[in-house]
């Protein structure tokens, strides 16, 4: 689950992190202007969000603001006009692509005196399952590029503990700071480090971690993912969700127990099991279309999740045909049979469909399909499946 950079802000404060003061607004900016007498400046921060990066490199729908999502504001009195301009338009990065996300809110923090830009993130590392800090001098809004072009300027430290956390002197002379800075630095890992594993983060990024005039170290701008499968623990983190930033069809699944996600293809896909809707989808790329979806209805699928997911199917208008890949376990072939005949014709299901069927009572459900009179494909064998459900598409 990703969050807001305020309030990934208002997290690594609470572990003692260095974050500017700022304010938050939900669409209504009526008490922003009461609000600037706490906020020191100039300058100020307006910055828009949203759940992609690029803000700042960014461009609005509405061309009277084209300074981008992050801007830097200099008079008091044109905080208010340009957050106005940013609240409700449709910011555009390289990260939302075309269609561009609306920006539901606002955060305006006080202004930095920046010497120095740095990068630093901590993720698990799954190739040796330890908790990874990536690192670089190079930091701010081009730390793609640096690791496209230029990855030895990337540092990578594995941790083998979570406290106490001591850095090789070395970094110092690699970031090309001071005693007194790296000492400080030292700490900032270690609460981070702290708070990745409590709060039961997936990654953490900071970008820039800065150097003010002043020598020290300021966080200017934070992300924060959470482990979707820790949320059961973190009751208060689960209502930062930012439902408007959720694509309303995986939300819909997500409230049926169904897993969901929107792809660009043609082929509508509808499994039971990660594992088997993964395979699905290559072999559908295999023979030369794309899956439209990721649908899985989970091991203890029924009929009306079955309806509801030929629902969600069927409202994605690239869809040209479909493949239910069904293997029956806990759930029974015959009784997912009768959940997509009687899906079909409630909705008055048009278009193509194949189905296949391995394992308990798969012969049984086979039998339900070829006897239902809707037109529907029944096919034992995977390939041949996928075969037929990208011919349908194409015709």
């Amino acid at each position: 689950m990703n969050i807001h950079e305020y309030q990934a802000k208002e997290i690594l404060k609470q572990y003692g992190l260095p974050v500017l003061k700022g304010k938050s607004y939900n669409k209504n900016l009526e008490t922003l202007n009461d609000d600037m007498a706490d906020l020191k400046g100039p300058p100020w921060v307006v910055k828009s969000q949203i759940h992609a990066g690029g803000r700042g490199a960014g461009y609005f729908k509405n061309s009277f603001n084209d300074k981008g999502g992050v801007q830097v504001v200099f008079e008091k009195n044109e905080v208010s006009s340009i957050a106005q301009s940013m609240m409700g338009n449709i910011l555009i990065t390289k990260q939302t692509g075309e269609i561009g996300k609306t920006v539901n809110r606002i955060f305006i923090e006080e202004g930095c005196d920046i010497d120095r830009e740095f990068y630093l993130s901590l993720l698990v590392d799954r190739n040796n399952s330890k908790l990874m800090m990536m690192i670089s001098a190079a930091g701010g809004m081009d730390i793609e590029e640096v690791a496209e072009t230029n990855p030895e300027k990337i540092i990578n430290i594995h941790f083998t503990k979570y406290t106490d956390i001591s850095l090789d002197e070395s970094l110092m002379t690699k970031l090309e700071i001071n005693k007194n800075q790296f000492e400080e630095l030292t700490s900032i890992i270690n609460k981070i480090v702290n708070a990745f594993n409590s709060i039961d983060a997936s990654t953490i990024e900071i970008n820039p971690l800065v150097l003010n005039k002043h020598g020290s170290f300021v966080i200017l701008d934070a992300k924060i993912s959470l482990d979707d499968n820790a949320l059961f623990r973190h009751p208060e983190l689960l209502e930062l969700k930012d439902l408007t930033e959720e694509d309303p069809l995986e939300l819909q699944a997500a409230e049926h127990d169904m897993n969901y996600v929107k792809l660009d293809g043609s082929i509508g896909c509808m499994v039971n099991g990660a594992g088997l809707a993964m395979a699905t989808m290559d072999i559908i790329k295999q023979f030369g279309e794309e899956p439209a979806n990721f649908l899985d209805l989970g091991g203890t699928a029924n009929k009306d999740r079955v309806i509801m997911g030929f629902k969600t199917i069927q409202s994605d208008p690239n869809v040209k045909s479909i493949l239910i890949n069904i293997f029956g376990g806990i759930i029974h072939c015959d009784m997912i049979a009768n959940g997509i005949v009687e899906a079909v014709k409630e909705l008055n299901f048009k278009l193509p469909l194949v189905v296949r069927f391995q394992g308990t009572n798969a012969k049984e459900g086979r039998d339900v399909i070829n006897n239902s009179n809707l037109g529907l494909v029944s096919i034992d064998d995977f390939t041949e499946a996928a075969k037929k459900v990208v011919e349908l598409a194409k015709s």
